[in-house]
């Protein structure tokens, strides 16, 4: 949780505490490193930079790097490699840990830059594809990159333990799927199948990103970007599936609310954002499409609308009680790790 100053100055205004005692606490806080991402401009400044020069080398990279050859791509993804590890290394020491865990994932996704030079430079690469090609296009041959950066990531994880580390891992294990689905289908690979692939890579995400929030919790935001990619992947993959049947359109519109549920539950916002999404959707489907020319339809709408309100206000009169009953028979690293979200 969070704490401003104006909530401090209004526990002093409770007497709770003294005002001394606020303002004190208050700049021990303050000259706290920031460990966790922030809404400040400081942060935005952080990540902005760290993105730019991410996608530098990755999304944005162009055709003219070929010119260099093999040889010189590694040695130039090498060279920038020793450069990230040793701003990571300096802004680790002074407790800057937000541009320390933003340097260190720079290294991480200069990992598939540096194997594409190698395997060209060995001349090894099997096809007239391009680098540019590996954040767009379905290849078997890009394992070798995926698995290399995946090992690179992993290490990386493991010595730093920043939770930025873990968005390149996340977005490695989406793409590698992806490419394991050509390899198993033998270039065969239909929008169906993609989407298949991509909802069950999904909840296998969300299944590891929980197992990572019971385990960590207590240290650090671990399964933040596993979540993020996870449900996008399983959203993704599940809005996608063709279908003709009400039935299933509404088991669709069901599962949707069941992830703002889990959304609330967890405290993860990226359930509820993509949950909204899709029963936004079923519920514009059955306006313009169920029933287009029925009048009723929106005024049951909005009582339904109302109707949630209104349970959102016996919900809150009788949350603590409901919370602490449902609790109690959770079990312990679950009722430990939404404690923690409260």
């Amino acid at each position: 949780m969070d704490v401003s100053k104006k909530q401090l100055d209004a526990a002093a205004r409770e007497n709770i505490i003294s005002a001394q005692q606020a303002e004190a606490l208050y700049q021990f806080l303050a000259a706290q490193p920031g460990a966790n991402p922030k809404f400040t401009f400081t942060h935005v400044l952080y990540y902005l930079g760290g993105l730019i020069a991410i996608g530098a080398m990755t999304l944005f990279m162009n055709l003219g790097w070929e010119s260099f050859g093999g040889a010189g791509i590694l040695f130039i993804s090498m060279l920038y490699a020793a450069v990230g590890l040793t701003l990571t290394n300096r802004f680790s020491a002074r407790g800057l840990i937000i541009p320390a865990g933003i340097c260190a994932t720079f290294v991480v996704c200069l990992t598939p830059l540096a194997i594409y030079g190698l395997q060209q430079w060995l001349g090894v690469w099997p096809d007239e594809s391009a680098y540019r090609d590996y954040h767009r296009v379905i290849k078997w041959h890009w394992l070798y990159m995926e698995l290399g950066t995946l090992v690179v990531g992993v290490i990386t994880a493991w010595r730093y333990k920043y939770p930025f580390l873990i968005m390149p891992i996340a977005v490695t294990l989406w793409y590698m799927t992806m490419d394991m689905t050509v390899v198993i289908s033998g270039d065969d690979i239909t929008w169906e199948l993609r989407a298949l692939v991509s909802m069950y890579l999904g909840l296998l995400m969300i299944g590891l990103a929980f197992w990572v929030d019971i385990r960590s919790h207590h240290k650090a935001d671990y399964g933040f970007w596993i979540y993020i990619f996870g449900v996008i992947a399983f959203w993704c993959g599940l809005t996608f599936q063709h279908s003709d049947s009400e039935l299933s359109k509404f088991i669709y519109f069901c599962i949707n609310l069941l992830m703002i549920g889990v959304g609330a539950l967890l405290v993860r916002r990226v359930f509820v954002v993509f949950g909204a999404l899709g029963s936004c959707g079923y519920l514009s489907y059955l306006a313009y499409d169920v029933f287009k020319d029925n009048w009723l339809f929106p005024i049951t709408l909005s009582l339904i609308g109302l109707g949630v309100v209104y349970l959102g206000v016996l919900w809150q009169k009788h949350e603590k009680a409901i919370t602490e009953k449902s609790r109690a028979l959770l079990p312990a690293p679950l009722r430990e790790l939404l404690e923690s979200k409260s």
